[in-house]
């Protein structure tokens, strides 16, 4: 005789899997959870990342701003109207504006571009950020200028120097003059039989001769900025473009076929603004006065580049980038109903200057569901904190 065999009643079974599924539940929002804090937490480490990256390139490029011609401040070089060629075919002065982010800058002028270590295009991004210009190089013997010489009998593709010490085939130069508008972007061949004389030879050549009043004025002189093959001439601008991308173009054209489209590189993604001030000394001594707008009048880009004294002023920059991450949080809801986001309406940056100095980067409803950050840091120009002081 078999003995009574029971199982789980209904009720029982329907309690069984109440429970299951609210474990279920409780399991499934807590891997949720910790899958959307994960993403989170991706996104902010990226977005550290990213900042820390572009803010190293900027910090670089500034600190190294006017290496190769700065002891050339009072020689023609700074002020000077920028002119070169590359390949045959001219690109600086420009017959039309820059491309993407930078179409913009010094108005859509860009014959008005003059050498400096640094300027600043406020608002004159294609995203209304600002634009910074960094120009710097690498030159030979301590970036040192030597006299160009009247040249006698050479002939127009050769240059005659006080020395050619230091100086080398392939090495980008400055030819400049006090007093001259122009200033030529050369690139040196080799050396001759006749001493202390080079040829002008290369990819940066000009003409026939559009160089003859700098080598035969014996008044000229001819500065070092870096060499072709090292690829250390650094004139550049770097401005937020498209798809919050920070973009670098090279003035020079010294990448890839010499195009525009390979001048211009994207450096780093998600970021939302670049703004940028400059720190000035005033009276030449050296050391830093004070903070100035660079839309201030007699500080913005289209006087700066007409005034070298100005220029001179400039001895740091304090920039400010402004980074998104890449995770979309959703909005919560506050104990009025009113939805709340991850990010505020708006952003101040340079929050410890007066109100006149401070920019405001407005956010709108889609970006405040992104995490963001500021990266603000202050930049001193080397190389200019090296001239003389009154």
């Amino acid at each position: 005789m078999t003995g009574l065999q029971r199982g789980f009643t209904l009720v029982e079974l329907m309690v069984s899997m109440v429970i299951g599924l609210t474990v279920t539940l409780a399991v499934t929002q807590l891997v949720t959870f910790g899958e959307s804090q994960k993403r989170a937490t991706v996104s902010q480490s990226d977005v550290s990342q990213g900042g820390a990256y572009a803010s190293y390139l900027l910090d670089r490029a500034v600190r190294s701003a006017g290496s190769g011609f700065v002891q050339s401040w009072d020689l023609g070089a700074v002020g000077c109207r920028l002119t070169a060629t590359r390949g045959g075919t001219a690109i600086l002065p420009r017959t039309g504006g820059f491309p993407g982010a930078f179409a913009n800058l010094l108005g859509g002028v860009s014959q008005d571009l003059r050498l400096a270590p640094v300027l600043i295009g406020k608002g004159q991004a294609s995203s209304g950020s600002d634009v910074l210009v960094v120009m710097g190089g690498n030159g030979a013997s301590g970036d040192v200028s030597r006299s160009i010489r009247t040249p006698g009998s050479l002939p127009a593709n050769e240059l005659r120097l006080d020395n050619n010490i230091g100086v080398a085939q392939n090495d980008i130069v400055l030819m400049s003059q006090a007093g001259t508008d122009a200033c030529l972007v050369q690139q040196l061949g080799a050396p001759t039989g006749v001493p202390d004389s080079i040829a002008i030879a290369g990819d940066y050549v000009h003409g026939a001769d559009p160089y003859s009043t700098l080598r035969t004025t014996g008044a000229a002189f001819l500065t070092p900025l870096g060499n072709r093959l090292a690829n250390n001439v650094q004139f550049q601008a770097f401005a937020v473009g498209d798809n919050q991308t920070l973009f670098s173009y090279d003035f020079l054209r010294m990448l890839g076929d010499g195009s525009d489209a390979a001048a211009t590189q994207a450096i780093a993604d998600g970021v939302v603004a670049l703004r940028a001030i400059y720190g000035i000394d005033t009276n030449a001594d050296g050391i830093f006065d004070q903070w100035m707008d660079p839309g201030a009048a007699g500080y913005d880009i289209a006087s700066m580049v007409a005034n070298p004294a100005r220029v001179r002023e400039v001895i740091a920059i304090r920039l400010a980038l402004v980074l998104r991450g890449t995770h979309y949080e959703r909005e919560g809801v506050d104990a009025g109903g009113n939805p709340t986001y991850v990010a505020p309406s708006s952003l101040v940056l340079f929050p410890d200057l007066p109100a006149s100095m401070q920019s405001t980067v407005t956010l709108n409803t889609d970006q405040r569901h992104y995490r963001h950050r500021i990266v603000d840091t202050v930049i001193p120009l080397r190389n200019v904190l090296l001239l003389p002081t009154t």
